[in-house]
């Protein structure tokens, strides 16, 4: 499936988007067998027409006129009925296959590695999510029944020309290679067009999604102008991608509307010639039944040509999905040990890796952090710091080496055991477009608002919170857009305390928040690195002075290992650092 061959249909991604139909087996076959029954009322009403023409006009029978009249209602009425319920549960069952396609993918995006998403764009996941899952849902409710019920048709129809005027059927039977091989290389033109059309749209989503989250970087730059012509030529190219479908459309339709008018054309002639010459005088009924047949055959094809172009949409949106859901990107989680209760030790052994495989990041660190203690991590950025975090947490996985919570590798524990024991508090905090005590819950069912303001009064930030319109159910919208950083960051706190982890890790979150904020969240941070193991990188050196013990990084290795005092008298590379950072604040 990754590589695209232009077919224009591919049986073994059908297969798989089938065996999404299981569920719902009994739908799937009703559907089906509206779309048998379908064909058959349409065939019946021709026939009935040449009967009423042949034999209730001709004879001038009015009993057997109002008899087929009737019958000629009833089937109607059956083609109303299972029309209804053939577009109904073909909808039903194309939304109920997207919805369990769209749950797999979810779960899968959850279990990818960060890797994945530092490679991928935003805004191509999120059309997969979205958009593309809608295709697919048209494969069903638009494409796949309406082609079968089409095809049946076609055929059903074919065979009762024979069987009522072999001669007529010739003629209709020599224009049709026409219709077909026009479909066909419709088909095929579509399906490279479609192709294009969906490349297009994942571009236009990422760019537009994109400038909307940094649309302040946009505005404070003045590169509006800049950004409007880019999206003017990724506009273009996605009209273009359309527009060339359109001209295929305009193309095929046209031939085959011809192709149509030409058959009937010719039948009336043929007709009409074997009447004058008195070669048959039941010639009235048999044209009138070859006309409304000529469209039975000719419309569902190029109705199949145009529902083609629906099925191919949403199987080059389903060869899209399937290419993520086959992704091997997840963390093995094949680990079993669990603890109630993590006492806090943390050990690196030798540890080496890279976010890129020639590019290695840490080259063989080892240190130890004992249950309880507060260790500071400083160093230049890039030295390598948020990288100990990320393994800490098994976001990546390290190239060799071992890392240790109690003794037991990483590797070892189930991994929602080890997440359960941590708790991060990031430089960039990430809220969700909800209230303040559902960001900071989670929605964690064992965590009431109560116990949310419990934590709030221990460290010391219930009345910021409580100042807010609504309190605790104060609507921070999207990304916490509505708080300050500063506020920010206290609700990362509160959430991190309310989690009670075993292990806390502080990554640079004090260093862009205002000075009363920056107390409020030295007086959290004194109060939830009590008794639990405690991680802190900091860039401001004087935040870290109380630490039990200072790692300094530099380069991916570390270079010096101390407490403050210790590291001061050494003077060597975290006495430089201190001086420096001491000297610039003294100048400012």
């Amino acid at each position: 499936m990754d590589k695209d061959t232009g077919k224009a249909f591919d049986t073994r991604l059908f297969k798989r988007l089938l065996a999404y139909t299981k569920p719902y087996r009994i739908t799937f076959y009703g559907v089906a067998m509206s779309a048998i029954l379908l064909s058959g009322f349409a065939i019946l009403t021709p026939l009935i027409v040449k009967k009423i023409i042949d034999e209730a006009i001709k004879g001038s029978n009015q009993e057997l006129l109002l008899n087929l009249t009737v019958a000629m209602l009833v089937v109607l009425l059956g083609q109303v009925i299972f029309q209804l319920a053939f577009n109904y549960y073909a909808n039903w069952l194309g939304e109920s296959v997207i919805k369990d396609i769209r749950i797999n993918l979810f779960k899968k995006m959850l279990s990818f590695k960060m890797t994945y998403f530092d490679n991928s764009s935003l805004g191509v996941l999120v059309t997969r999510a979205v958009a593309d899952m809608q295709r697919i849902g048209e494969i069903f409710s638009q494409g796949f029944f309406v082609i079968v019920a089409d095809l049946l048709k076609m055929v059903v129809a074919a065979i009762v020309m024979l069987f009522i005027n072999w001669k007529l059927s010739l003629i209709v039977f020599a224009l049709l290679p026409i219709i077909i091989y026009a479909t066909r290389w419709f088909q095929k033109a579509m399906k490279v067009a479609f192709t294009e059309v969906r490349a297009e749209v994942s571009n236009l989503n990422s760019f537009v999604q994109e400038r909307i989250t940094g649309m302040k970087i946009v505005q404070l730059f003045t590169r509006e102008k800049i950004e409007s012509d880019k999206f003017r030529e990724i506009n273009e190219k996605h009209k273009k991608a359309w527009l060339r479908t359109v001209w295929y459309n305009s193309i095929f339709f046209p031939i085959a509307e011809i192709v149509s008018s030409l058959t009937v054309g010719l039948i009336v002639w043929y007709g009409g010639l074997q009447n004058v010459a008195n070669i048959t005088t039941d010639i009235a009924g048999t044209l009138f039944a070859f006309i409304m047949l000529i469209d039975l055959l000719f419309r569902p094809l190029r109705q199949i040509a145009d529902k083609f172009n629906t099925l191919q949409m949403g199987m080059v949106a389903a060869n899209r999905v399937f290419k993520i859901l086959d992704t091997d990107s997840h963390i093995q989680n094949v680990g079993t040990y669990e603890k109630e209760v993590v006492n806090g030790d943390i050990s690196f052994e030798n540890v080496h890796f890279g976010y890129l495989e020639d590019e290695e990041v840490l080259h063989g660190i080892s240190f130890e952090v004992r249950a309880g203690e507060t260790v500071a991590i400083v160093g230049a950025t890039g030295a390598g710091k948020s990288t100990i975090i990320n393994l800490l947490n098994r976001f990546y996985e390290i190239n060799s080496g071992s890392i240790k919570v109690d003794g037991v590798d990483i590797q070892d524990y189930k991994l929602s055991s080890l997440r359960a024991h941590i708790a991060v508090v990031l430089q960039d905090v990430f809220l969700f477009a909800d209230t303040i005590a559902n960001n900071i819950s989670l929605k964690d069912s064992n965590v009431s608002v109560d116990d949310i303001e419990k934590a709030a009064q221990a460290i010391g930030v219930d009345e910021f919170i409580s100042s807010l319109p609504g309190g605790y159910h104060y609507n921070v919208k999207e990304r916490g857009t509505m708080l300050s950083s500063g506020q920010r960051q206290l609700i990362a706190f509160l959430r991190a305390y309310v989690s009670n982890p075993s292990i806390l890790i502080l990554d640079e979150a004090t260093s862009s928040v205002d000075t009363y904020s920056e107390q409020l969240i030295q007086l959290a941070t004194d109060k939830i690195t009590q008794e639990r193991t405690s991680i802190v990188i900091a860039h401001r050196l004087a935040t870290i002075k109380k630490a039990d013990k200072i790692i300094v990084m530099d380069a991916g290795n570390i270079v010096e290992t101390g407490t403050h005092k210790q590291l001061l008298k050494k003077g060597g590379y975290y006495s430089n650092l201190y001086e420096a950072q001491f000297l610039a604040e003294e100048v400012a």
